[in-house]
């Protein structure tokens, strides 16, 4: 059986994140093969997921650290 390697639920359909959507150079539109010039955060019934396109969250580290934590 094939296994998920990313929960689509969590991300929301948007043009940015589309197999058919291109970023031009003034990344204020998206160039969709389908509909044209669209919106970033908008979507169509051509939407196809693309993990290649996801800019994934920055994960924020605490700077709250004491000598404790790095001794074995």
């Amino acid at each position: 059986m094939k296994q998920k390697m990313i929960d689509k639920k969590k991300y929301t359909n948007c043009c940015a994140n589309c197999f058919y959507g291109r970023l031009p150079k003034d990344k204020s539109a998206i160039l969709c093969e389908k509909k044209g010039v669209v919106d970033p955060n908008s979507n169509c019934r051509h939407y196809k997921y693309d993990p290649l396109k996801r800019v994934p969250q920055r994960i924020v580290l605490s700077s709250d650290y004491n000598e404790d934590d790095f001794k074995l």
